[in-house]
């Protein structure tokens, strides 16, 4: 598997594809643009369903077929792409750092068919490929930032669902913010659950019971904010605070504020617009400007950021506030690393 932390903050082209360009209303009908879920599914309120939801624009702005497959485990990569392959799809999209491998695998033997790929990026680049990956690290240290400061245990904390990059990447940004808070305060607010090198895995993306333990056990142990990384697994932190009857939740991918009935105990959460990026695939496939390559989201390109504060926004100090802007436009100058 050849893949990379980043790559250049930019949509790296190796060169045009025209495949299945459609340029009026009746080729545009014909169109078809299909996803393939990792195992969270289609309903995940996160990443699964931040993507179907480019996909659902698609259908309304341009007129595009839309279809899934989901995925029940890694078993099932394989055939769904072939399926949507044998079915005349214009364009494939998985999801998810584990389907790297088939998806490279697929477009190297279908160098006519367009692929892209969320959440995994590639040193080869393929002009039927594109990888899409988010600098998810800058917005997460935002959060860790934020998070330090509203803590009022000094304790704070992360878990993931498998340890693999695209999740320890928003735990080193959380891990990151956190210490940068400690270093400009002189405070000591500790995090759970992650040292920048090993941590908290609750080894799925979808058992919520799961979550709901591992939160259990850093309430307990002091963390009034927690931040888990594991798709629909996740909401069984959500679960825990409530039950536990104290404490935050900070959620990822999407605007938990919106997307899960935890809204009301949801400080803020670290976003990737992935259906932005998915939109904007299926559309240059449909006109004809597809190229493969890698695209990052970042700061800088609003591809990722933190949402809004929502019920807990009058208990944010503006001082606070006004650090966070600070911080945002020093990561995007470089001028501040936001891994540990």
């Amino acid at each position: 598997m050849r893949s990379i932390a980043r790559a250049p903050l930019a949509l790296v082209a190796a060169g045009a594809l025209v495949l299945s360009a459609c340029g009026g209303e009746d080729e545009a009908a014909g169109f078809k643009a299909c996803q393939i879920t990792d195992t969270g599914g289609i309903d995940d309120r996160s990443f699964n369903q931040t993507v179907w939801e480019g996909f659902q624009r698609a259908e309304e702005e341009l007129g595009a077929e839309i279809k899934y497959l989901e995925s029940t485990s890694e078993a099932d990569y394989d055939p769904n792409i072939q399926a949507f392959i044998d079915e005349g799809c214009d364009v494939i999209i998985t999801v998810g750092f584990l389907l790297g491998e088939a998806t490279e695998r697929f477009a190297q033997e279908n160098p006519d068919q367009a692929f892209a790929i969320v959440d995994f990026a590639y040193e080869t680049s393929y002009d039927n490929l594109q990888g899409i990956i988010f600098n998810t690290d800058e917005a997460a240290f935002l959060a860790g930032y934020a998070a330090a400061g509203m803590s009022e245990t000094g304790t704070i904390g992360t878990w993931g669902g498998i340890n693999i990059p695209t999740v320890s990447v928003f735990m080193d940004g959380f891990l990151a913010g956190a210490n940068h808070y400690n270093s400009v305060k002189g405070t000591d607010v500790e995090v759970l659950g992650w040292d920048g090198t090993d941590g908290v895995f609750i080894g799925s993306f979808e058992a919520a019971d799961l979550g709901n333990a591992g939160t259990s056990e850093m309430l307990q142990n002091g963390a009034d904010i927690i931040l888990p990384v594991a798709g629909p697994a996740g909401l069984g932190a959500g679960t825990a605070i409530e039950d536990f009857g104290s404490g935050k939740l900070i959620w990822v991918d999407t605007d938990g504020y919106t997307s899960t009935d935890f809204g009301s105990i949801t400080l803020t959460s670290v976003e990737k617009k992935m259906d932005n990026a998915t939109f904007d695939v299926i559309a240059s496939v449909q006109d004809g400007t597809f190229a493969g390559g890698n695209y990052v989201g970042t700061l800088e390109n609003a591809g990722v950021g933190i949402a809004p504060f929502h019920d807990f926004d009058s208990q944010v100090p503006d001082e606070l506030k006004a650090e966070l802007d600070e911080l945002r436009a020093a990561i995007i100058a470089g001028e501040l690393s936001t891994t540990p």
